[in-house]
């Protein structure tokens, strides 16, 4: 018998079923999001691979929403952190912080959304998230005049 990974198990071991969470919750953590999203600049939302992804000027990802991603048992938010940000807070609340497949080598974090984090923690890593990624647009001076 194999495992997910192709790996050999006994055959008395399986693995637990990942929770399933309602479509209620889940649809009201994500209209969460999006309602903070809504409030950065320049944020479109798009799927990335299956699941709603927060770009900032429709390029740069800066946050991922993911219902139970590979059978992980998650409700999340992976997001781009500035540089400490993924240490200082994975060290200091692993219940509601956690080191993300794929990105975490990046600087990124997870955020459990089924685990009631403060919502205004949850801002906080959505807004540094975004300010990782958001370049404001330039403004361009006008010419100088030359003297005559």
């Amino acid at each position: 018998m194999c495992d997910d990974s192709g790996m050999a198990r006994s055959a008395g071991t399986r693995k637990a079923p990942a929770p399933k969470y309602s479509r209620a919750l889940v649809a009201s953590q994500l209209a969460k999001v999006r309602a903070l999203c809504r409030d950065l600049p320049e944020v479109t939302e798009r799927p990335s691979h299956g699941s709603p992804a927060f770009m900032v000027n429709d390029k740069r990802a800066f946050a991922y929403f993911l219902d139970n991603h590979h059978d992980d048992g998650k409700l999340a938010l992976w997001c781009a952190a500035p540089e400490g940000a993924q240490a200082m807070l994975v060290d200091s609340d692993p219940e509601h912080y956690f080191l993300p497949p794929y990105v975490a080598h990046m600087g990124w974090v997870g955020v459990r959304l089924d685990r009631d984090a403060p919502w205004k923690q949850i801002a906080a890593v959505l807004e540094a998230a975004h300010q990782t990624r958001y370049k404001p647009p330039r403004v361009r001076k006008a010419p100088a005049k030359r003297k005559r």
